[in-house]
């Protein structure tokens, strides 16, 4: 993971599937991407917020790893950095087999701890007929594997832009494998 590094980062400061990719972003600690819609302490996402608008926002940073575009291109899906609404792109790092806790230092100051995986909706089909197929699947005992990228909160704030270094730093064991949040 010693060639891990952020592709590109975006962000919107309105409620929209995508999100436009920027030369830089800022994470506030605590709170997310500023500017972004999902930034805040408590939960921002739509479905969310109907729930329980008090919810801690376990969903302040969304990362996916630059490595599922290139599996969905290969079943014909042209899928660009953003259009998932990630916050930061990733390669060189597998993020879904990362354990619960994981801490990602972004770049010279940023570092988000990661809370679990992003459950793919419906609206990914909006986007791309078919889409929310590719990024389900199954492992070899039946079960569900959502693959749409991971869910963090911001512990140091900083500013990250693409090109910038990943380092890992894993929780201390047993390491609890990523859930849904």
């Amino acid at each position: 993971m010693s060639d891990a590094g952020v592709t590109t980062v975006s962000s919107n400061g309105v409620y929209a599937f995508t999100k436009p990719n920027r030369d830089s972003i800022t994470l506030l600690a605590g709170l997310g991407v500023e500017g972004d819609v999902h930034a805040g302490v408590t939960v921002k996402h739509r479905s969310r917020v109907a729930q329980d608008p008090t919810a801690p926002n376990l969903r302040q940073v969304h990362l996916i790893h630059a490595e599922l575009f290139d599996e969905v291109a290969r079943a014909g899906f042209d899928v660009v950095p953003g259009a998932l609404g990630e916050n930061i792109t990733t390669r060189g790092i597998d993020l879904l087999a990362l354990p619960t806790g994981t801490r990602l230092h972004l770049g010279a100051e940023a570092v988000v701890e990661v809370t679990g995986l992003r459950n793919p909706c419906a609206q990914i089909d909006t986007y791309r007929h078919g889409l929310l197929k590719q990024v389900l699947g199954r492992d070899e005992d039946g079960r569900l594997v959502r693959k749409a990228g991971i869910m963090s909160v911001v512990l140091t704030g900083g500013e990250v832009r693409p090109g910038d270094p990943i380092r890992v730093e894993l929780p201390a064991e047993p390491h609890r494998p990523l859930e849904r949040v």
